[in-house]
């Protein structure tokens, strides 16, 4: 366990971060993947949702009650995925028109390719189909998911 010595002399224990004298505000421990960069920018992400992409966290939002963790713009590698549940597998990607370029269909096909190579499960929409056709969006990643949710709760 790492430790820092606090002011009275005791012992502190650090969760998730080392610090040392060279560099007090820590690094992020050898266990996590994800580049610092990465991460910022992720945390930057998540304020800046585009409407498609709260459309698609309301619906996510909606599976909670059944178990359903989904977190916002989460760094999974090199990568950030739009919306992750990590512990079921799942990525779920809002897709604007970036991602119809040759371009960034080839990064999508890479990525995904990660993903899948971490055993992610990867679905994809078109912001158009999220804002046209929420009840669709809603009911794939319904079928997609069922298994790892639990029964409806009771009222």
């Amino acid at each position: 366990m790492v430790a820092d010595v606090g002011a009275a002399g005791s012992s502190l224990p650090l969760v998730g971060r080392v610090v040392s004298a060279a560099n007090r505000e820590g690094s992020f421990l050898p266990h996590s993947n994800i580049d610092p960069k990465t991460r910022t920018r992720a945390k930057k992400l998540r304020t800046e949702l585009t409407k498609a992409e709260a459309r698609m966290w309301n619906m996510l939002r909606d599976f909670r009650a059944r178990g359903g963790r989904f977190r916002r713009e989460t760094p999974i590698g090199p990568y950030i995925a739009d919306f992750a549940w990590l512990s079921a597998r799942i990525v779920i990607e809002v897709d604007g028109d970036s991602h119809e370029t040759p371009e960034g269909r080839k990064h999508d096909k890479q990525r995904d390719g990660f993903l899948k190579a971490q055993g992610f499960t990867v679905l994809r929409f078109d912001n158009a189909d999220v804002i046209d056709a929420p009840d669709y969006v809603f009911l794939t990643i319904e079928r997609a998911i069922s298994q790892f949710l639990q029964s409806e709760p009771n009222p």
